[in-house]
């Protein structure tokens, strides 16, 4: 198995898993069970997708063409236009 993408959180670890496994790749989450046992502190650096070894090269295109870690893009309606709400 090999690392395929270090995740910073719980969330971000799924999305690539979801988006793995949409691709038929079998995915496993290291030290995702780790995540309780510090109780309220964050830990950082723990959760790893990880994939085998013949699928890396794939797996890391479909991560590599997530939309991991971007920002936002901002909508076209966000625009204060004519008759458009105005900040206090």
């Amino acid at each position: 198995m090999k690392v395929v993408y270090e995740a910073a959180n719980l969330i971000d670890a799924h999305l690539v898993r979801h988006a793995l496994e949409a691709a038929e790749i079998p995915v496993f989450l290291r030290g995702e069970q780790l995540l309780g046992g510090m109780g309220e502190l964050p830990l950082f650096g723990v959760i790893a997708v990880c994939v085998p070894d013949v699928v890396w090269p794939q797996a890391r295109e479909i991560v590599e063409a997530l939309p991991l870690n971007e920002p936002p893009a901002a909508a076209a309606d966000d625009e204060v236009g004519e008759g458009g709400w105005q900040p206090a």
